[in-house]
């Protein structure tokens, strides 16, 4: 850094590129890979999403357009909530953003700064930590409880615990990235009364909420959101994505909702960080939400299958310990002897030519884990666990 022209904030200077990022970057490019190291499946964008976004900008949908979002987006978003979780949700309450990241981004900008902190459930998605220290606050990591069947479970008094005065924020993710936990709808209230008792704002990540996995057992759609006990003007936001349900990762665009009247605040953020979001981009957000319930239902069906495909094989090792997945698409295991997940990341990457990410990435109770993705074909995971099964059946 002494080789600056200036100087950076130290919270600037002092960031790492993530673990994950780190491994994808040893293996992109290597011939052979089966990469199950990142957050997405194997499948692009089915084609009639593509088209309307393309007949979007065919028809001159390029220029500036509302700041959060097309007014037929935005109500074909409350209309989905609406839908999926049988509750009331007002257009009026949704922004389109370039991305969840940007959404959660935004948030902390305007709700944490120099002195603040997040309290954050962890292991978690390592962007969220980074986004904690890039708006000037600290993180309060805590860690899900690790059993021994391989499944994580919330200590809500551990939680309250960690609260201080200086907190601004709980941000929690269910169903959770890398966990597969899925936070029960009576510690989603719990959570909720603490919130608004202490006056701190709850950030739900929810870009996994389609992916769960007992579905057919409760009869629901859907992992149990915050939204379904919550008052539109509770210290409530909801973070959710296009990129995981609708296999658009690589668009960029996510949505909040949050109470009415944060609405202005985060229009002036949204103005001053990306002016909106890609306008002819939004009308292939409007098809997929509209058109594409029966291609989420596909994919859902198809991480089932390629979860229960990895459980089965791994589980089945003496030396990893994996319970069943609940929901989001990811196996994350704990393997016995494991003390440097980076390590042993690179290592499998060089010997079988499978990508995971490291456990370490992920935060507090992370290491000693591996992650693997299993949003992909029946045939690419069964190869990979032919690759891995030699290496994690011997002691590390």
């Amino acid at each position: 850094m002494n080789d600056l022209p200036a100087p950076l904030r130290p919270e600037i200077a002092s960031l790492e590129t993530s673990r994950i990022q780190q491994i994808f970057d040893l293996g992109l490019g290597r011939k052979d890979v089966i990469p199950l190291w990142v957050g997405e499946g194997d499948q692009p964008t089915p084609s009639f999403i593509c088209d309307a976004a393309t007949q979007a900008m065919k028809d001159g949908r390029t220029f500036y357009t509302y700041k959060h979002g097309i007014p037929e987006l935005r109500e074909a978003i409350a209309d989905y909530t609406r839908t999926l979780y049988d509750i009331d949700c007002r257009s009026e309450r949704v922004s389109v953003t370039c991305s969840g990241m940007s959404g959660i981004m935004m948030v902390l900008q305007a709700v944490v700064g120099t002195g603040g902190n997040v309290v954050v459930v962890t292991p978690v998605w390592p962007n969220i930590m980074s986004a904690v220290q890039i708006a000037g606050g600290t993180l309060r990591p805590v860690q899900l409880d690790d059993l021994p069947d391989g499944g994580f479970k919330l200590d809500l008094d551990r939680l309250a615990d960690a609260l201080d005065e200086n907190t601004r924020a709980i941000f929690i993710a269910s169903p959770g990235n890398p966990t597969g936990w899925v936070m029960s709808a009576e510690e989603q209230r719990h959570v909720l009364e603490l919130c608004r008792a202490r006056r701190i704002w709850m950030i739900a990540d929810e870009v996994y909420a389609r992916f769960i996995f007992d579905g057919a057992a409760n009869g629901r759609a859907a992992a149990p959101s915050f939204l379904e006990i919550s008052e539109p003007e509770d210290p409530l936001i909801v973070v959710n994505s296009f990129s995981k349900a609708w296999a658009m990762t690589g668009w960029r665009m996510g949505w909040l909702i949050t109470p009415p009247s944060f609405i202005e605040t985060l229009g002036r953020l949204i103005e001053f960080n990306t002016s909106g979001s890609p306008h002819f981009l939004q009308y292939g957000c409007l098809t997929a939400i509209r058109d594409g319930e029966d291609y989420v239902h596909e994919t859902v069906e198809r991480c089932r299958q390629g979860g229960e495909i990895v459980f089965q094989r791994l589980a089945a090792l003496p030396r990893v310990h994996m319970a069943r997945p609940q929901g989001a698409f990811y196996a994350f295991f704990r393997v016995d002897g494991l003390r440097d997940s980076m390590a042993f990341a690179k290592h499998l990457l060089e010997q079988t030519n499978v990508g995971l990410s490291p456990g370490s990435a992920f935060g507090p109770g992370g290491e000693g884990h591996m992650r693997l993705c299993f949003a992909s074909s029946s045939a690419s995971l069964s190869t990979a666990m032919d690759r891995l099964e030699p290496i994690l059946a011997k002691p590390v």
